[in-house]
């Protein structure tokens, strides 16, 4: 870290760690150090820190849970923001449903938010049990799957702009598409949901249900950042293709490069064993690619998100 990056930060309400190593903090587990690793303690110090990093020229990224982040070995420059302070962990929960019955600010838990609105009897996020997510990383993505997407029950959102300044948008200015959400600005501040009230078991169950499904067809246990690749679009006869079926049907199923490999569960799954790098992660989804390609015609796109030293713009987001 320079001594003109750590001046960005030297007068804030920050804790910060030099040389952090962000490879432990991703599900895969493998990867590089960033420069710096930022803990604002404030949205003022929050809001500063993006003003001046945009004013400097720096690049600027967010750290989730690291649920769909691949680190290159490499590492990252620039500055890494966490937002776990209590300050990004608030919520509110109205119990009684509607357009924006639930608020939380980017750092909290998306699995630790659905057990608090389905015990408080709101339903409208079940069908997102078993997604590690923060909320930020979440909604920037539009995380979901079989059972729906963040961004159906998104009401708006608080973002900081390059300059720090907030601005509130709602759901359908956020152009919300598959994984995706256009956020006019580099860092999400919290989010607002409408669900609806319902019966607390009920809803709970669903959730049980929900997970139960997952865990039988996802290799949970294993070392991973959840699907590579997002699923294609439909054919040209509008026939829906999914990243895993197209895998499996190119027989790669235990496809590996060096420690890591296609998962035998789950085709769109990339595991990772002891000793594995994040540039065996990366061949193994370039080949995998490539691959699906020759035999269906189909180039998938990564789901994961990889950051590394001069991607630019591409890194200046939440990781999941």
């Amino acid at each position: 870290m320079t001594a003109g990056a750590s001046r960005l930060f030297a007068d804030l309400e920050v804790d910060v760690e030099p040389d952090a190593a962000l490879g432990p903090r991703t599900w895969f587990g493998v990867g590089g150090r960033a420069d710096a690793l930022v803990r604002p303690r404030s949205i003022d110090a929050l809001q500063t820190l993006v003003g001046r990093c945009h004013r400097d020229g720096i690049e600027l990224r967010v750290l989730g849970e690291g649920a769909n982040l691949l680190v290159e070995d490499e590492g990252v420059g620039g500055v890494v923001v966490r937002l776990d302070h209590p300050a990004f962990r608030e919520r509110q929960i109205e119990g009684r449903g509607g357009a924006d019955s639930v608020r939380a600010h980017a750092g909290v838990e998306l699995p630790r938010l659905i057990l608090e609105t389905s015990r408080a009897g709101l339903a409208g996020l079940e069908g997102l049990a078993g997604i590690p997510a923060s909320i930020g990383g979440a909604v920037k993505m539009n995380a979901g799957g079989a059972f729906g997407a963040i961004g159906d029950r998104l009401h708006a959102a608080a973002v900081l702009d390059r300059r720090g300044e907030v601005s509130v948008y709602a759901a359908a200015d956020l152009k919300l598409g598959y994984r995706r959400a256009s956020l006019p600005g580099p860092v999400l501040l919290w989010a607002s949901f409408s669900l609806e009230s319902d019966d607390p078991m009920r809803v709970q169950e669903r959730v049980r249900e929900v997970f139960a499904y997952k865990r039988s067809t996802q290799p949970l246990s294993d070392h991973s950042a959840g699907c590579m690749f997002k699923n294609p679009p439909p054919d040209s006869s509008g026939e829906k293709r999914s990243a895993g079926q197209l895998i499996d049907q190119a027989g790669l199923k235990g496809l590996a490069v060096g420690a890591a490999s296609v998962s035998r569960q789950h085709a769109n799954f990339v595991t990772v064993a002891p000793g594995a790098t994040a540039a065996d992660i990366v061949a193994l989804a370039d080949l995998v690619s490539d691959r699906v390609f020759d035999h269906a015609g189909v180039r998938l796109e990564r789901e994961v998100v990889v950051w590394g030293r001069g991607r630019g713009e591409e890194g200046v987001r939440h990781d999941a």
